[in-house]
C-alpha cells in the first residue's frame, strides 16, 4: 500500500484548512499528502459564520458582512455596532471549490476514500474525525437552517437577529437566528442548546414554519438550501498518541460556550502550516485555560437553570458590543472577561463553580 508523509483524516473544514495552509506556504513541494474523506462530490452544506476578529483566506467565499447585529427575548430587544469586528458568512460551497481547486494543481496532494487503502505507519496523522458515537445524553447546539428567497423585500440586510428566544423554549435553550443576505432573501435557523435524547425537540421543519410565518409574518417564499448539523458541547475523551494530532472540533476548536470553530480552525491550521517541522516537539495549540473553565462554569448553569439562559445571554449583550465579540471570539483581555462576568447572576454562578 501507498505510504504518505502526512495523512489528514476527514475532508471537511478543517481538513481543506489545514491542506489549504500546508499547499500555500509551500510544505509540500517535497512531502506527500493524503486527505481520506468518502463523500463524493463537495457542494454547499454548511454556512460557517463568525464575527472577523482577525483577517482570513476566505474573503472571496463571503456571502455577506454585516456591522449590526441584534438580541431579543419576549420582552426586551437591543442592538449593537461594530465597525471594527464585522460578522460574516462563508459559503461552503465557494470554500470547497476554492481550495480543491488550489490542491489539485499539486501532484503530491491525493484523495482516498478510505484509510485501509494506505500505509499510515510512518505518517504524521491529522485527525478530524470523532470515533466512535459521542454520547447523546450530554449538552449539544443541534439546528436546522433554511435559506429562503420571499416574494417581496421584506428583510433589513444591514442587521442580523443573532438570538431571537421569543419561541417556545420546552424546559431548554432555544432561540432563531436570521441571517439576511439580501432584501428578499435570508438564513434563518432554530438552534437548541439540549441533549440530542429528546426527539420531540428536532421537529425542525415545523418549527421553521411556524416562526416565518408568525414570527417574521412571511407568507410567500421558496427554499433554496437547507443545512442540518449537531455540535457537541463538551470534549470527548481521546487516548494520547504522539503520532496523531487531532484538529477541527475533535481537536477542541470549537468554542464550547458558542459552537464557534471556523476561526479557530484558521487560527490552528496557520499554527500547523507554520511548526509543521517540528509539529510533534511542539506545544500543543489550543483556545487557552481560561474560556475551557468559564465556558465549563457556563455550561453547567445553562444545564441547571435554561429557564434563565435567555436573561442572561441578553444581559451578556449589555457590554460594549467589541468586549462581547472579543469575549466569544476568545480574544479577550481580563477587564473584558470581568465586564462579562459582572453582568452574570451572581448565585447561581458560584454554585456552579464550586460543583463538580
Amino acid at each position: 500500500m501507498k505510504e504518505f508523509d502526512y495523512v489528514i483524516i476527514g475532508g471537511g473544514c478543517a481538513g481543506l484548512s489545514l491542506a489549504y495552509e500546508l499547499e500555500r506556504h509551500n510544505k509540500l513541494l517535497d512531502k506527500t499528502l493524503v486527505i481520506i474523506e468518502p463523500r463524493t462530490e463537495y457542494k454547499r452544506d454548511k454556512t460557517w459564520s463568525f464575527w472577523r476578529t482577525f483577517d482570513h483566506n476566505f474573503d472571496d467565499c463571503v456571502i455577506k458582512s454585516w456591522n449590526n447585529f441584534s438580541i431579543n427575548t419576549s420582552s426586551n430587544s437591543h442592538e449593537l455596532k461594530s465597525e471594527e469586528f464585522p460578522y460574516q458568512s462563508i459559503d461552503s460551497g465557494k470554500f470547497y471549490k476554492k481550495i480543491n481547486s488550489k490542491l489539485s494543481s499539486n501532484k503530491n496532494i491525493s484523495f482516498f476514500k478510505n484509510q485501509n487503502e494506505i500505509n499510515t505507519k510512518n505518517s504524521i496523522i491529522f485527525n478530524s474525525v470523532f470515533e466512535g458515537e459521542l454520547d447523546k445524553s450530554k449538552l449539544w447546539q443541534h439546528f436546522q437552517g433554511i435559506e429562503i428567497e420571499a416574494a417581496g423585500n421584506i428583510f433589513d440586510e444591514e442587521i442580523i437577529n443573532l438570538m431571537d428566544f421569543n419561541c417556545d423554549q420546552r424546559n431548554n435553550v432555544h432561540f432563531f437566528y436570521t441571517l439576511p443576505f439580501s432584501k428578499n432573501r435570508a438564513l434563518i435557523e432554530t438552534t437548541w442548546l439540549s441533549d440530542l435524547e429528546d426527539q420531540s425537540l428536532m421537529d425542525y421543519d415545523l418549527q421553521l414554519e411556524n416562526y416565518i410565518k408568525n414570527n417574521l409574518r412571511i407568507k410567500n417564499y421558496k427554499i433554496n438550501f437547507t443545512e442540518k448539523g449537531a455540535i457537541p458541547l463538551f470534549y470527548p475523551s481521546f487516548k494520547n498518541d504522539n503520532k496523531i494530532i487531532n484538529i477541527g472540533s475533535v481537536g477542541g476548536m470549537t468554542r464550547l460556550s458558542t459552537g464557534y470553530t471556523f476561526l479557530n480552525i484558521q487560527e490552528h491550521s496557520k499554527y500547523i502550516a507554520k511548526n509543521i517541522d517540528e509539529i510533534e516537539k511542539i506545544k500543543k495549540f489550543s483556545l487557552g485555560k481560561k474560556y475551557k473553565f468559564l465556558d465549563n462554569v457556563f455550561l453547567k448553569v445553562l444545564k441547571k437553570h435554561p429557564e434563565k439562559m435567555q436573561k442572561i445571554f441578553f444581559n451578556m449583550f449589555k457590554t460594549t458590543s467589541n468586549t462581547v465579540i472579543k469575549f466569544l471570539s476568545n480574544k479577550s483581555n481580563i477587564f473584558e472577561d470581568l465586564s462579562i462576568i459582572l453582568k452574570m447572576p451572581k448565585f447561581i454562578f458560584i454554585i456552579a463553580l464550586f460543583k463538580k
